[in-house]
């Protein structure tokens, strides 16, 4: 089993991100940080600290590939990184999935996609050159079928899930571990005003026990719950015309 001591968490100031980096937080172990809100960073990034983890906080805008890369280089040259969590992430579709403004698909693929690779880039030659290393990419349950709602989240979800298991193959030669993480429905800002109903609704409690438990075995896919994950799993296996038509399309 891996254990991780120098750690990068973006989308740290809520939600799995958070619970993630309040679980991980304990003495001998470095925290960065990253998140929007830079009040409730601060306020986890005070509470890791309490649980005696170094912590490097920083409200940088994973869209911002330069500022990021530069706050991730420096962390690295004093903490060596070996947990990479590429968790950032929005959800800001409108009811019809926002075809009449493209601009908010446009944002949310470059958070949710632009986001994962900004994350992962700046840190990748330096863990190849150590051969040792985990990335976890935080994906959705939602990226394996096309729901009625939010389609470019869906549709995000979707690119950083293939592409995770993908490098995958890739890196394994490097002795870079890649798991992508595929949630349901977690307590969190996304989910807070939902339009939907969100059925086996889990906390981000119980959500960092599961992903920590599948990053130290290196699952490829950690999928939770498993409501949702077999509700998913036969829509996917359905033919795509009874889908849609399931879906109401």
């Amino acid at each position: 089993m891996k254990r991780f001591s120098n750690i990068v968490i973006t989308g740290a100031s809520s939600g799995i991100g958070e619970a993630l980096a309040l679980d991980y937080a304990a003495p001998g172990v470095a925290l960065a940080l990253t998140g929007r809100d830079s009040q409730r960073l601060d306020a986890v990034a005070q509470a890791c600290q309490a649980k005696g983890a170094t912590v490097v906080a920083a409200a940088i805008d994973v869209v911002d590939r330069d500022a990021l890369a530069a706050w991730l280089k420096t962390f690295d040259d004093a903490h060596p990184v070996d947990l990479i969590l590429a968790n950032a992430g929005i959800s800001i579709d409108k009811d019809n999935s926002s075809l009449d403004d493209f601009s908010v698909i446009r944002k949310t693929l470059d958070v949710n996609v632009g986001g994962v690779l900004n994350t992962v880039e700046p840190l990748l030659a330096r863990l190849i050159a150590r051969k040792r290393g985990q990335i976890a990419i935080v994906s959705s349950l939602a990226s394996f079928i096309g729901l009625p709602y939010s389609a470019s989240y869906n549709a995000s979800k979707a690119a950083v899930r293939v592409w995770g298991e993908s490098i995958r193959y890739v890196l394994k030669k490097d002795g870079i571990g890649v798991s992508v993480i595929c949630p349901g429905f977690v307590v969190s800002r996304l989910t807070a005003n939902a339009p939907f109903p969100m059925p086996f609704l889990m906390s981000a409690a119980k959500a960092s026990a599961i992903i920590r438990k599948g990053l130290a075995a290196n699952r490829a896919r950690i999928a939770f719950p498993i409501g949702t994950k077999a509700a998913v799993w036969l829509g996917g296996l359905l033919p795509g015309g009874l889908t849609a038509r399931l879906m109401g399309a």
